[in-house]
């Protein structure tokens, strides 16, 4: 092979390098902005990331300061329920989630007091519907017909010392990505359990881990209990993640290059090796075909779902590829090329879908191509093939 040609083949790659890169900065853009002009949408009918804080109760002591009490006892149950949506090339990780708390307060002092109770609500642009506000249990019951101000529902009880009053608390809501329940800084928690139900198995605690966890039908029930803690860690739920093409096929489009040069070698040198004369036109047309896949898995994404565009541009670009170089080739390279383009385009691509798969696949691939084209060329005097000095062997 001509050093010309060689170096025609280097600019081949360089501009269909430079032409993904192109297209990866378009998708990134498009997904962008599909995110800019769908999320304020969604937010505003799902709601943000919830977060529920532990109720307090305080009264003014003799003394005229303000004194703050934890719950006595806190039995929540939460139960979330997974909905994701999704608006042009993004899913978002919306979620409806039915909350109940039973709480006891108990006066520890030795004089009646008067307790003020405070529940604070999810804060943000969230709907809550259901919610049961009520102080007492059994007949002695009251429901809190107070309005929520600033967030919070705030209610008035009078304790004789060492009374206790039980406080139920329920609502539904929804919201987005997170979930979350958080205790004041440093402050005391006894007998405390969460009990959380989700309808999806992927879960991920960005917080503290629970105490127990078991499989549920469809999901998992995960408790957190505290018997007595200070600086009691918050607790919460990710939603899981979902496929997003669109950053999936700006990955692929910036890291296409690397496919291609990896063929490239491949096709190179085994066709030196067998004598196959192949033109840097030829090379144009397999780059071509190459560039053919991201180009329409990215704007097949609108209409189809993800892995069905992954496989019709896939399939598209491998006819395009292999079948142009059996014509060109004949059947040795045709073979080649299939095995090379499924490894390094198909099966490398495929693993963005996975996190954290690409570098390893990369690697093997790499490693697996070293060692097969080492095998295949041993035994080539390449001083007769490339006109060059080879060793001799003693």
């Amino acid at each position: 092979m001509k050093l010309t040609h060689l170096f025609s083949i280097a600019v081949i790659f360089v501009c269909t390098t430079v032409a993904w890169w192109l297209l990866g900065g378009i998708i990134t853009q498009r997904t962008s902005q599909v995110s800019y002009q769908t999320g304020d949408s969604v937010s505003g009918r799902w709601g943000p990331s919830l977060l529920q804080k532990h109720p307090t109760a305080r009264f003014i002591a003799s003394n005229g300061s303000r004194v703050v009490l934890q719950p006595a006892k806190s039995d929540v149950k939460v139960q979330i329920a997974y909905q994701p949506v999704k608006m042009g090339l993004l899913w978002h990780r919306t979620y409806g989630v039915k909350f109940s708390g039973d709480y006891t307060f108990t006066n520890t002092t030795a004089i009646t007091q008067t307790l003020n109770i405070d529940f604070d609500l999810p804060t943000g642009n969230t709907l809550l519907d259901k919610i049961h506000f009520s102080l007492g249990e059994g007949g002695g019951a009251r429901r809190s017909v107070a309005a929520p101000q600033d967030g919070m529902i705030t209610d008035t009880v009078q304790l004789a010392p060492g009374e206790s009053i039980p406080v139920s608390v329920s609502y539904e809501c929804r919201g987005m990505d997170f979930w979350s329940y958080a205790f004041a800084d440093a402050s005391r928690i006894r007998d405390f359990t969460l009990t959380m139900s989700t309808d999806f198995s992927d879960v991920n605690f960005p917080i503290s881990s629970p105490t127990d966890r078991k499989p549920a039908d469809k999901g998992m029930e995960l408790v957190w209990k505290y018997e007595d803690a200070i600086s009691a860690p918050g607790i919460g739920m990710e939603m899981p993640r979902e496929l997003n093409a669109g950053p999936v096929a700006a990955q692929i489009s910036f890291y296409a290059p690397l496919s291609l040069l990896l063929f490239f070698m491949v096709i190179i040198i085994t066709a030196i090796s067998r004598g196959v004369a192949l033109h840097p036109v030829n090379y144009f047309f397999l780059a071509a075909g190459f560039f053919a896949f991201p180009l329409l898995f990215s704007y097949m994404l609108d209409v189809v779902p993800v892995h069905l565009s992954f496989g019709i541009a896939a399939a598209v670009s491998l006819l395009l590829v292999c079948g142009y170089l059996r014509a060109a080739a004949g059947g040795f390279l045709f073979r080649v090329a299939v095995v090379a383009q499924t490894a390094y385009m198909v099966l490398f691509s495929y693993s963005f879908f996975f996190k954290g798969l690409t570098g390893l696949t990369l690697t093997l691939g790499g490693i697996v191509t070293l060692g097969v084209l080492m095998a295949l060329t041993a035994k080539v005097d390449w001083s007769q093939k490339l006109g060059a000095v080879s060793p001799r062997l003693a």
